[in-house]
């Protein structure tokens, strides 16, 4: 909490160019509290959200954790001399978690103004197992779940958000959403997208046994394409003035142009063309470098770079053809 007091003043809000503290609330219950103070914390945060909600503004919940609160029901049950259930937690346990994700959501107020509140829930279960109480039931209700991998924060790949251990129920429910909004088949590419990297994450594991000279170029083609996706388009730098924030329209173009270059690719290897050569093409460095060249007003300068996919496997396209 200290780090926090002491860097959250210094941070500003890129809307107002005013100090991001003055549009933050600290609820902060650290462990040395007393456990009441620590169960109730939680309630403390939604119902402020809920105050400004009612106000008129969308508000942003973040909960860290909600581990820690069910530990701390946990220790207030236990004192009360309740009937524990699964390791220990209370038999409410459930209900409580239900009873506070449910005042998320999107209001008309007596007043006539809209509102919101978003809930991000941390959870941090003791040794990562997922399958303990608090997380089956977090994940039952909310029906998405991002999975944050040591991993990757270690290979310095923020967010460190596991693409493949993450999931929403909602795809089908926002596809449509999608559709309206940038004119194209967002599901369609983000099922490609999924599947690249479903299949890159198989061939790793042979990969590491075998090497990567052992596989056909068609699926080190894969590999390359899976690449750009995480490194251009998962990968993202909060500190760069353009990498910071990403318009749905420039997210939609730049998946797009990588899967395009995926396809113009699969074509080149069939034909016999070794991988290194399209590993080495300039214009893959300068996929990689789209997403913190080229700024949210210039999504126009992403057509050039497809252009230059074009010219560039046509070379080779015609070399073995």
């Amino acid at each position: 909490m200290t780090e926090v007091l002491q860097e959250f003043p210094h941070l500003v809000d890129p809307r107002s160019n005013r100090p991001l503290m003055e549009r933050t609330v600290l609820i902060a219950n650290t462990s040395n509290m007393p456990v009441a103070a620590r169960e109730a914390s939680i309630y403390t945060g939604i119902t402020i959200a809920e105050y400004y909600r009612d106000m008129g503004y969308h508000v942003a919940l973040m909960a860290d954790s909600t581990s820690r609160w069910a530990e701390a029901l946990r220790e207030v049950s236990g004192r009360l001399e309740e009937m524990p259930a699964e390791e220990g937690y209370p038999a409410y346990l459930a209900g409580r978690l239900a009873e506070f994700y449910e005042r998320a959501g999107f209001v008309d107020n007596l007043n006539g103004t809209q509102g919101s509140v978003s809930i991000v829930g941390a959870v941090s279960p003791p040794g990562g197992d997922f399958s303990e109480p608090v997380t089956q039931h977090t994940k039952r209700y909310i029906r998405c779940f991002w999975a944050l991998d040591k991993s990757l924060a270690s290979a310095r790949h923020f967010p460190a958000i596991n693409w493949l251990d993450s999931y929403s129920e909602y795809i089908e429910d926002v596809s449509g959403w999608w559709r309206e909004k940038v004119g194209k088949d967002w599901l369609e590419m983000r099922n490609k997208a999924m599947e690249l990297l479903s299949e890159e994450a198989r061939l790793s594991q042979i990969v590491k046994l075998v090497g990567p000279d052992a596989l056909p170029y068609t699926e080190r083609m894969i590999l390359e394409t899976s690449r750009l996706i995480r490194e251009g388009i998962l990968q993202q730098n909060a500190t760069d003035a353009v990498d910071a924030y990403s318009s749905i329209e420039k997210q939609i173009r730049l998946l797009e142009m990588v899967l395009y270059f995926h396809e113009r690719g699969m074509a080149v290897v069939r034909r016999g063309a070794p991988i290194n050569l399209i590993h080495d093409l300039p214009v893959v460095d300068t996929i990689i470098r789209a997403k913190s060249s080229v700024t949210n007003e210039e999504i126009h300068k992403l057509d050039d770079i497809q252009k230059a996919i074009d010219e560039q496997m046509s070379q080779l396209d015609a070399e073995y053809r």
